[in-house]
């Protein structure tokens, strides 16, 4: 095959991040609503935060509303007024967490650090501050003359399950092919890299976890276990 073959969804997904998801991830941090109650918290009036920042009362005002969005510059000003480091208006509220990502919101991007992309995939989690996991929904497209399928390895564990197609894994030295229904949960700090293989794309669900758990700590054997016993198993584990 010599053509790059053309991957057609149902719906045609992003490949920019669009103003509209863009504004309402900022909305999101309520920093307006942050600047207000700083303000209010020290009986403090627009024009008295105006001076003292060397922004107009006018421009605070929207600002707290929603209706402008400040530069960088302007929200460390603020931030200096009522001695508050940058990162307080992006901070996470102490809140439960719950985001929906709408198909129509995500954003498609290409396999990066390769010039023949060998897959696409979509965050399905982007909008949750310091999350524990990544979620993607990720296509293979059939490979071409082109396409070389290129190694990566992160700390911590991968899961992937395929939804639709057939999927070849490669993680270290091991080589298997995974169908529709198909799961596996590895190592990803071990070099890894996936294909598709079959002549349609395959579909599937990866999840990442960025560090590995910490380890549990290892309970002493009680005499009454080990009493009699002059080669015991290793915790978790069997004789080998």
């Amino acid at each position: 095959m010599s053509e790059f073959p053309v991957v057609k969804s149902e719906e045609t997904q992003m490949s920019q991040v669009d103003a509209e998801t863009t504004a309402r991830v900022i909305a999101e941090k309520c920093i307006g609503e942050r600047i207000r109650r700083l303000r209010l918290k020290k009986s403090m009036g627009l024009v008295e935060l105006g001076k003292l920042t060397g922004l107009s009362a006018s421009f605070l005002s929207q600002l707290e509303t929603g209706r402008v969005v400040p530069t960088l510059r302007n929200l460390a000003r603020i931030a200096m007024v009522f001695s508050k480091d940058l990162s307080y208006f992006f901070e996470s509220d102490a809140t439960a967490v719950f985001r929906i990502h709408r198909r129509k919101e995500r954003v498609r991007l290409p396999q990066t650090g390769v010039e023949f992309p060998t897959y696409y995939f979509e965050s399905l989690g982007y909008m949750v501050p310091d999350r524990h996991m990544d979620p993607y929904f990720a296509e293979f497209v059939p490979l071409t003359q082109e396409m070389a399928p290129a190694a990566h390895l992160h700390p911590g564990f991968e899961f992937l399950y395929v939804l639709e197609g057939q999927l070849e894994l490669r993680h270290g030295e091991q080589d298997c092919t995974l169908e529709e229904g198909d799961a596996v949960y590895f190592d990803s700090s071990t070099p890894h890299s996936y294909q598709c293989a079959g002549i349609k794309p395959a579909q599937a669900i990866i999840v990442t976890m960025h560090q590995a758990p910490a380890a549990m700590p290892l309970r002493a054997p009680s005499a009454a276990r080990t009493a009699g016993t002059s080669n015991p198993a290793p915790a978790g584990g069997i004789n080998k």
